[in-house]
């Protein structure tokens, strides 16, 4: 069996990691980066294709390597490449294969601000942090969304925790944020060390987005209800394609999809 993997998250690793277990499964997984890469050929991927792929692209490499099975496992902020990927899938004629990080409880903590993109997070978390004395804001949402963010708010207002990559941290600075407001760091944090962080920077509030438990929004919403700091939350996209796809969020369940698939090809 030839599946495809649509990899850069750790619940991918994850999933590889299982598929690697799997006799005479092949494995070509894609990711966006070379850190992304590596991490997929670590967990057992025999071949990885690094960039971005338009539907064609996808369609032509399903061809080339006899998918017949596409995973999707992609951050669930990555509408862009989920979208095409059920393109992808439906040209090519394979069985394509959903895995969404289970959503985070957050109904019982207080202070959270639910939105439905950057550009309300911004309008929100501005009119938040006018009614503080230091207006200060952290931003906990990616690189890629901050020129969202500053339409509202004050480039030398807001702390960055960001990737160790030269590329974010490069594209902050061409932003205008200051070195002094860029944490470059790799991971997700326990609560205690996201409230340290909250307190060292003396934010007064804090925006993220729902990535899930395994992304680490938990940990960040429950340290700032600790400090009674408000949070802007961004909701997650909704890609209506997806109501007629297999979803799945829990990946031992998903993993037994595919060995029920791999039992019927014959």
């Amino acid at each position: 069996m030839n599946v495809m993997v649509m990899s850069g998250t750790s619940d991918a690793v994850k999933i590889i990691n299982y598929l690697h277990a799997i006799d005479d499964t092949v494995i070509t997984a894609t990711t966006t980066t070379s850190y992304g890469a590596k991490l997929a050929s670590d967990a057992g991927a025999d071949e990885v294709k690094v960039g971005g792929l338009g539907v064609e692209a996808m369609v032509e490499l399903i061809q080339q390597k006899e998918i017949d099975l596409l995973l999707d496992a992609t951050h669930p902020f990555a509408s862009q490449a989920t979208e095409t990927a059920l393109d992808a899938a439906n040209s090519a004629k394979i069985e394509y294969l959903r895995f969404e990080r289970p959503a985070t409880q957050h109904h019982t903590i207080k202070g959270i601000h639910v939105v439905k993109d950057f550009k309300e997070a911004s309008k929100t978390a501005s009119e938040l942090v006018s009614k503080t004395k230091n207006g200060r804001i952290m931003h906990l949402a990616g690189v890629s969304t901050l020129p969202q963010v500053l339409e509202k708010i004050s480039a030398h207002s807001i702390i960055v925790r960001v990737l160790p990559a030269v590329y974010s941290i490069n594209k902050c600075l061409e932003l205008g944020i200051p070195s002094e407001n860029i944490v470059a760091m790799q991971g997700t944090f326990s609560s205690d060390f996201n409230r340290a962080l909250m307190e060292e920077f003396n934010v007064n509030v804090v925006i993220t987005k729902e990535s899930g438990e395994s992304g680490g929004t938990l940990s960040k919403l429950e340290a700032a209800s600790q400090l009674e700091i408000p949070v802007v939350m961004v909701k997650r996209p909704e890609i209506k394609q997806l109501k007629k796809s297999k979803v799945y969020s829990d990946i031992p369940e998903l993993i037994n999809e595919v060995k029920r698939f791999k039992s019927n090809l014959g």
